[in-house]
């Protein structure tokens, strides 16, 4: 029996189940929103503004209600349309964008504020505890405004995590930070989150800060889930035009099922989608997928060149008018109006109907 027992599934830390959610205005927020974190998972909530990210966060937290669905944490409903316990009894932690710290607190204080149920031995132990982890041991007495926006950021999460927490919750936390020290506190979150194996859903609109934190990746749209996956599979392999485009440069070249295969401009492709003859599909290429090298016989030229420090990002004009972008190493340098030819190595090939394209 306990052998057997070793392969019962895991139960997730916190499920959400048909998550519908509104402002009334007529139209929900968030609409059918399901996926389940387990303990330990880093998952994120990507999309542009106002696709409904941090409504997802806010009724998790307990701060909005749920239209329809049911949210679960550690196995126990805590939403429904007929139920919603408290925020404090839920035991979830919350990093916002401003970090919210206490002004008039030290940040031994403001770290300690919501274990005053604890005795001040206990307490005093847990912040230093939290304090070395978060690597501000000898800041105890200062007051947020000493502190840099890194800091700033250490303490709420200090704050937060102090707490040990069922799930934490940030909403967009680098978003106040230059982009040298929002790459550093990343890494630095991410070895932390690992080392506390501390569940968490993290809000933002940036793929890269998506790809480099999450273990799995939920792109959303106008209030939908376009795709739930790891960021691996997110990026090659989308589902929809719009995560193809969203998470990464893509370009959508039409073409045609013609012998079994997928005829373009750029040359043919496996038909993935086993689409009958003559269908018209588009096929969905990145920049690394291409390569040019320099042919004076060929009427692809290049139209604009952009350094990217490590690479130059190439747009190439096909004789159609087709754009195409492709990658090239930082060394390689074509002037404008040079003419190329395209060399498509594509991994893994994916296809959409026309009309997908249109509604991206």
């Amino acid at each position: 029996m306990l052998q057997a027992d070793l392969y019962q599934p895991v139960s997730p830390v916190l499920e959400l189940r048909g998550i519908c959610c509104d402002y009334g205005a007529g139209r929900p927020a968030v609409e059918n929103i399901a996926f389940a974190a387990k303990e330990g998972e880093i998952l994120c909530l990507l999309g542009p503004s106002g696709c409904g990210k941090t409504t997802i966060l806010r009724a998790i937290a307990g701060f909005e209600p749920v239209r329809s669905g049911q949210i679960f944490l550690s196995g126990h409903v805590v939403s429904s349309p007929d139920l919603m316990i408290p925020t404090e009894d839920r035991r979830v932690g919350m990093v916002f964008q401003e970090y919210a710290l206490f002004p008039h607190l030290r940040v031994q204080d403001n770290i300690a504020f919501g274990l005053r149920h604890l005795s001040r031995r206990e307490r005093k132990v847990r912040v230093h505890d939290m304090l070395r982890l978060v690597g501000l041991e000898g800041f105890e007495r200062r007051y947020p405004h000493e502190l840099s926006g890194g800091q700033q950021q250490r303490v709420a999460l200090a704050r937060a995590l102090v707490q040990h927490p069922v799930v934490l919750l940030l909403d967009e936390p680098f978003s106040n930070l230059d982009p040298d020290m929002a790459s550093r506190m990343r890494q630095e979150l991410h070895d932390l989150l690992r080392r506390t194996k501390t569940t968490t859903i993290l809000v933002t609109h940036d793929h890269e800060e998506a790809f480099a934190m999450a273990d799995r990746i939920a792109v959303l749209n106008q209030g939908k889930l376009e795709q739930f996956d790891t960021p691996e599979i997110i990026y090659h392999t989308p589902k929809t035009p719009f995560v193809a485009d969203f998470v990464g440069q893509a370009d959508f070249i039409p073409g045609t099922v013609t012998n079994g295969m997928v005829q373009t401009e750029v040359g043919e492709f496996p038909n993935a989608l086993g689409c009958e003859e003559g269908t018209a599909v588009v096929v969905m290429i990145r920049p690394d997928d291409v390569h040019v090298v320099s042919d004076r016989n060929s009427n692809v030229r290049v139209m604009n060149r952009q350094f990217r420090g490590s690479e130059n990002l190439y747009t190439v004009a096909l004789p159609s008018g087709q754009v195409v972008h492709a990658s090239e190493s930082s060394t390689v340098v074509y002037p404008l109006g040079t003419p190329v030819r395209l060399s498509v190595v594509a991994t893994h090939t994916v296809i959409f109907p026309p009309l997908g394209v249109r509604d991206a």
